[in-house]
């Protein structure tokens, strides 16, 4: 079956072809356009139309390198169906660093926006408008916040069967089964019945190997589930069921001070584990910071410096923790990249 042509922004895309798209979003004070760009690969055959939109955090990068590689491959010359790639929705906030936009309003909580509301809510409405709506499938990619670390998960509504079958087939090391925000837009494209992910991994404003490789490889997994690209030939064993979380929490700094951090991203531990101490400058008063449960820690902040109730460790619950931990560790080993011998040191300047 024929692929049927699209349309965004008044730009026909017909099957079989690749088209770069600025959508318009405004203007800056200085009258300069903004414009968030939109790259469509349409297949000559028939199939889903999967958007996969970054940087809706503008200071959230790990996706923007994802979808750079992902555009690159050779395997989507055989797609089928429709790829839209919005590699940076938050133009403002990007160019800006920072997760807001200018109206300090958080994009991710705008949606589904309005034609005549704030800056956010209008960029909302027009990405509900020109991508949201005439997509079928969805994957938002996502970091942690800025001086916090995420290990690669996926988060999803799992009460949704289409919904679950695509996060289990990204290959996460874990699944966070997580309600809708009101106001993301995991939400809104609910409400059109379009299933989608969310991937969080890495750290705001960093490039992180791991995450980006299994990110790539993950939304293939995902294009090969919904039968957008043929099966993988490779003859690697087969890869372990992910495993999801229960529930998750976090622990909260107990006082102000200086954060020794004991623990890694990815560690398993147990209740009343030692997870780091929290001193004052001087190290007359120390405050032990522990686990309240057992599991495995899918995020953590990297600044020692922290205010009394910071969220520091953030550790999601297992039915058996064993099982994840061996998840995470081969899920380390597979993405992370061979190490290249290191030249020869050049003779010190003198």
């Amino acid at each position: 079956m024929i692929n049927q042509p699209l349309t965004i922004n008044g730009v026909t895309i017909k099957p079989g072809t690749r088209v770069s798209i600025d959508l318009p979003t405004g203007r800056l004070y200085t009258h300069t356009p903004i414009t968030v760009p939109v790259h469509v690969v349409s297949g000559k055959k028939a199939g889903p139309r999967l958007f996969i939109s970054a940087a809706i955090h503008g200071d959230e990068i790990n996706g923007v390198e994802i979808i750079r590689r992902l555009l690159k491959l050779p395997a989507l010359k055989r797609v089928r169906g429709t790829i839209i790639a919005i590699p940076n929705v938050n133009v403002h906030g990007l160019l800006n660093h920072s997760r807001y936009l200018p109206d300090r309003r958080d994009l991710n909580r705008s949606f589904p926006g309005s034609e005549k509301g704030s800056l956010a809510a209008r960029l909302a409405n027009t990405f509900m408008k020109e991508i949201v709506e005439k997509s079928s499938h969805g994957i938002d990619l996502h970091t942690g916040a800025l001086h916090r670390d995420n290990l690669p998960q996926i988060r999803a509504n799992l009460d949704d069967e289409e919904t679950e079958r695509l996060a289990r087939s990204f290959n996460a090391p874990v699944i966070i089964s997580s309600n809708l925000r009101d106001g993301s837009l995991r939400e809104s494209a609910s409400e059109y019945g379009i299933p989608m992910l969310l991937y969080e991994a890495g750290e705001a404003l960093r490039f992180d190997e791991v995450s980006i490789r299994a990110g790539v490889k993950g939304i293939v997994n995902v294009m090969r589930e919904l039968e957008m690209l043929p099966p993988s030939l490779s003859k690697r064993k087969k890869k372990i069921e992910p495993v999801v979380a229960r529930s998750s929490y976090w622990v909260r700094a107990p006082e102000s001070g200086i954060l020794r951090a004991m623990i890694p991203l990815g560690a398993r531990v147990k209740k009343n584990t030692l997870l780091g101490v929290v001193a004052d400058p001087f190290g007359e008063t120390e405050a032990n910071v522990k686990a309240q449960y057992s599991g495995i820690v899918i995020g953590r902040t990297n600044l020692p410096l922290v205010n009394e109730g910071d969220a520091l460790y953030h550790i999601a619950r297992f039915e058996d923790i064993e099982e994840i931990e061996a998840k995470v560790d081969e899920f380390q080993e597979e993405h992370t990249p061979e190490l290249i011998p290191s030249p020869k040191p050049e003779s010190p300047i003198i």
